[in-house]
This record gives structure tokens, sequence and C-alpha cells, in this order.
């Protein structure tokens, strides 16, 4: 199992030596997440500045952007970084694309197949100068060998990943993508049960004999003494019960039988209190969502649960380069790693 690093964008000027440090720990790779600021632009730091770990956004949204600008950012990236970059695409949901960045939405599996396709054709086009003519539901392109880059290079083989919580973009993923992003909000149960057997389903579709990749950034619930772990059970608790009130998450409560929650916590979010929310999470659902431990068991019990499951793992968990606080939980897992 490989052992990650996802971080938030946040300082550009920050990028580089994060990533550094990152690689200096031993960790195995450092994934971007998109939220407030863009998932690329730190990629490009810590390209500059790492040589071994894989670089990676988890996740950039795919249909904010158009396949072109998607695949161009993709490719400068992996020439950049000399093939360490993988490309993590998610739909997100449907207000965000179409009021926030005010983009097209349809059926997200059939919109993203189309993009995945799309951006293989692209970067065929990129690499060998054959003309691209493609027409689907969603995308339409057309492009000659002269709008192509200077050169072809050798790293245009950009593994692609894709994020999601349920199993249309699971049998996705199986079908036609290198890795798949398995959401924060799952369980071990959900996982072996429900993914699994999805994605074997979606490989046995296709010509493809590689496995599958599973990542994931787990929750986790740790902490030097009795007040740092009840506040990290009460964040972690608090980030349950936000996408516990999402409905498309449904799925993962209805196989444990905790259904009855969504209303209740949607209550809750109408009546903008959301701050109560992770009152309804107890601590037998915490355990099943989250790895409570320790500092210096955390990476043990996250390795001794998911072994078998994910191949890269990682901490729910703020990053952080020191030798104290926090930045113990970091310390104990480089060491865990043997590095």
């Amino acid at each position: 199992m490989k052992f990650d690093v996802t971080v938030f964008a946040k300082d550009l000027n920050g990028a580089a030596p994060l990533a550094k440090a990152v690689e200096e720990y031993g960790f195995d790779g450092l994934w971007v997440a998109e939220a407030a600021h863009n998932p690329f632009l730190p990629l490009a730091h810590a390209a500059l500045s790492t040589s071994r770990i894989s670089l990676g956004t988890a996740i950039a949204v795919a249909f904010a952007r158009d396949p072109l600008i998607m695949a161009q950012t993709a490719w400068d990236l992996a020439e950049q970084s000399s093939g360490r970059f993988i490309l993590g695409l998610g739909t997100q949901i449907k207000p965000h694309i179409t009021k926030r960045f005010s983009a097209r939405w349809g059926k997200p599996a059939q919109q993203l197949r189309e993009y995945i396709k799309a951006l293989r054709l692209i970067w065929h086009n990129f690499q060998t100068g054959d003309d691209l003519e493609y027409r689907g539901e969603y995308y339409n392109l057309s492009s000659k060998a002269t709008d192509r880059p200077a050169r072809p290079m050798p790293y245009h083989r950009i593994p692609l990943y894709i994020a999601g919580v349920n199993t249309g973009l699971a049998r996705l993923a199986g079908e036609c993508c290198d890795g798949f992003h398995v959401h924060s909000f799952h369980t071990p149960r959900y996982l072996r049960e429900v993914l699994l057997p999805v994605f074997r389903e979606g490989r046995a579709k296709s010509d493809r004999l590689d496995a599958l990749t599973l990542s994931c950034a787990v929750f986790v619930v740790t902490g030097a003494d009795k007040d740092e772990i009840e506040e990290s059970k009460l964040l972690t608790k608090s980030q349950i019960a936000f996408y516990a009130s999402t409905p498309s998450y449904r799925r993962v409560l209805e196989l444990h039988g905790w259904e009855d929650l969504i209303p209740r916590l949607n209550g809750l979010l109408r009546r903008n209190r959301w701050r109560e929310m992770h009152t309804l999470i107890g601590d037998d659902m915490l355990e099943q969502f989250a790895v409570i431990a320790p500092p210096a068991e955390l990476p043990y019990k996250l390795r001794e649960r998911y072994m078998g499951l994910l191949d890269r793992a990682g901490f729910y968990f703020p990053f952080e380069p020191s030798d104290k606080g926090k930045g113990l939980v970091w310390q104990h897992a480089a060491k865990a790693m043997g590095r």
C-alpha cells in the first residue's frame, strides 16, 4: 500500500516547500484537491521542487473545464513532472456546475464517459498528429494536426482517475480508467460489498488487463491527549454529518440501516442549525467511517483496516511538516513506512 498526502490548495508560494517536505518525509504521492483554489497551479510548483513522488488532482472538477483545456493542462504537467502527474477528475454536483461554474450538467456518468474519451483522443492527437474528429451528446471536437503541441513526448499515457461514491461512476472507472478516488465518506463494508464487485464488473466489460488502482484520504480521529481526541471526534463527526445530509450519498447509509438520519440532518440544515448536526453521529457510526487511534498507532491501524482494499491511502487530516502538535501524526506515518 502506498501512502499519500492530500492537501487543499491555499498559498501558491508555499506549494513548493510543502511538496518538498512530503517527498523528504518519504511519502509516495501528493494530491491537491479543488475547493477555493485551482488544483493545478500548486502541482506546477511541486513538480519543480520534487523528483520522486507522484503528483495528482483529487480532484479537479471535470465539467467546469472543456476537454481541450483539461487535456492541455494535464499534458503540460505530465511533461514538466517527467511522467509523475495523475489526472484525477470528479463530477461535483449539479448546483455547483450550473450555478458556480455556469457549465453544462447532463447525465453525469454518461457525460464523464464522453469527457474521458475526448481527453484520450486529444492526447492521441497531440502525440501522433492524427486529425481529431469526435461527435458526442455532450462534446464535439474537430482539430487538425497543426493544432497539436510542437513535439510528442514520452509521458503521453497520462494516468486518469475518477472519483465517486455510487455504483454508476464506479462501473465507469472499472471500464475505462486507471484508478478511482474512493470518497472519504465510505465504510470498509461499503467498499468491500458494494464498490469492489462493481469495479470488477466494469473491468470485465473492457479489454484492459491491468488492475484498477484505488486511492482514498481516509477519515481519522487522533490526538496526543483526551482533549485533542475529543476535538478530533467532533470535527470528524461534523464532516460525516455534512456528507450524510447529501441525498446522493444515501446508498452508504442504507447499507448500514442509517437512512433515517437523512431527513433529520436535512431538517437541521434547513433551520441553519448545522453546528448541531454532529450530535446525530454516534460513536458506533464514527468507528465505521474513521480510523481511531493515537498518532503512533494510526498508520498501522489504517494499514490493517485497508490492506487488500486500497492501493493508495492517506489521512483526511491537515499535513503539517513539523515535529510537534499535528505534525507528529505525519512523523509517525513516515516512520511506519520504514523510511
